[in-house]
């Protein structure tokens, strides 16, 4: 029988195999600290603990002979069996693992591996790792010289890096992206060449290039085939985006409008919610804050939230809630909820870590805390100096807010 910690790595390996959780498999004759214990190699396994084990996987005691696999294609291949995001951490262990065992794994199966393990530290709020991945998964694509999965990685690391507020380099990665697809006469699907030309369209907005992303969002619209869908909602909502940062709200509204129309919940729960949770921030950028209709959208996606929201949508909520209650005046319910927002910061954007910086601000100003207002005018000049001229705006704004005479 394996000794530990190889007998919990194989433990591990056959439940993800069969898509099971640690609950799955625990009951009257094991408890789930045990299990834990057992997976964690901290505790040997006695042959009760084994049999009881085989049991609930419905395999033969000899299974837990056999040394864990490291393979890269066993490890995809239990991926694709799995769902759910309570095992995406499990996942990254396993693909981490398996990554840096030496081996002669093809190059195609790295790279999908990689590109596997960027996924997941991105949808676990890991933005760091995932741009350490996605480097890795842009350096293999360069070593295969395959241009289409060179793309991919281009699209993908440009995306990562707008989220992380590098806009500059990320308008770059998709320009150099675009380029291959024209050069080697790549059939990139025409939605992926569309949400191309809308990153790009974003990227131009983080940069302050408002009119140029209003233009080149624009241009995806009137050339779309069709009205409806994913794609569609996807590119009515960037453009609905530029033109609220111009200050165009009539036309902004019209476009958020067709955006929300193009897809139906049916289609795509988790984008339905995204959607109202972005047409939610929007709304509460107006000037002045449109509440009501925000508090609307906010009251529509709480169902879906429970359903397919995510660490990052439920702080998202979170965030645009106490923004609610602040522009409502409900103060100690802004501050409560702003709390429990920052639990969850590290999951955001630039953007929207220097809005709940700001949001912070204003409430420790009301509340009279000591520093608070220079503490906001010192956020206001590191963002001025970011380049990103309407955020800069947004919060100076917050700083005479925060500095005008209360009544």
């Amino acid at each position: 029988m394996l000794e530990q910690p190889e007998f919990g790595r194989r433990l591990r390996q056959l439940r993800l195999q069969q898509g099971k959780s640690q609950v799955d498999l625990t009951g009257t004759g094991m408890s789930a600290t045990y299990l834990s214990r057992l997976e964690s190699g901290a505790r040997p396994p006695t042959p009760r603990a084994i049999g009881y084990l085989a049991e609930r996987l419905g395999l033969p005691v000899e299974s837990f002979e056999q040394p864990p696999a490291s393979d890269l294609g066993d490890v995809l291949a239990t991926l694709l069996t799995l769902s759910g995001s309570e095992r995406d951490a499990e996942l990254r262990d396993m693909l981490q693992l398996a990554l840096a065992e030496p081996g002669a794994t093809d190059a195609q199966t790295r790279w999908q591996a990689q590109a596997h393990l960027a996924r997941l530290h991105g949808a676990l709020g890991d933005h760091a790792d995932e741009r350490t991945a996605l480097d890795e998964l842009r350096r293999l694509s360069d070593a295969m010289a395959r241009p289409a999965l060179q793309v991919h990685a281009l699209i993908r690391l440009a995306r990562c890096l707008r989220n992380l507020g590098e806009a500059a380099e990320a308008r770059r990665l998709v320009w150099e992206a675009l380029r291959l697809c024209e050069q080697h006469h790549l059939q990139v699907p025409a939605a992926d060449i569309t949400r191309s030309r809308l990153l790009l369209a974003s990227t131009e907005a983080e940069l302050g290039n408002l009119a140029e992303a209003a233009r080149l969002s624009l241009e995806v619209c009137d050339a779309l085939p069709r009205t409806k869908g994913a794609v569609a909602a996807e590119s009515f909502w960037v453009a609905a985006t530029a033109h609220t940062r111009l200050g165009r709200h009539d036309r902004a509204a019209e476009l958020l409008a067709q955006a929300l129309d193009a897809l139906d919940s049916h289609e795509d729960l988790t984008l339905w919610m995204r959607l109202r949770l972005a047409a939610t921030s929007l709304a509460l950028q107006t000037d002045p804050p449109r509440v009501e209709e925000a508090a609307a959208y906010l009251d529509a996606v709480e169902p879906a939230l429970g359903l397919v929201g995510s660490e990052l949508h439920r702080h998202e909520f979170l965030f645009l809630r106490a923004q609610l209650h602040y522009q409502q005046g409900d103060l100690l319910t802004a501050e409560e909820l702003c709390g429990r927002a920052e639990e969850g910061a590290a999951l955001f954007g630039y953007r929207d870590r220097i809005r709940l910086r700001a949001l912070r601000g204003l409430l420790d100003t009301r509340a009279d805390v000591p520093g608070a207002l220079d503490r906001l005018r010192e956020l206001a000049a590191t963002v001025q100096q970011s380049a990103i001229p309407d955020l800069s705006a947004e919060i100076w704004r917050a700083v005479a807010e925060g500095s005008a005479p209360r009544t």
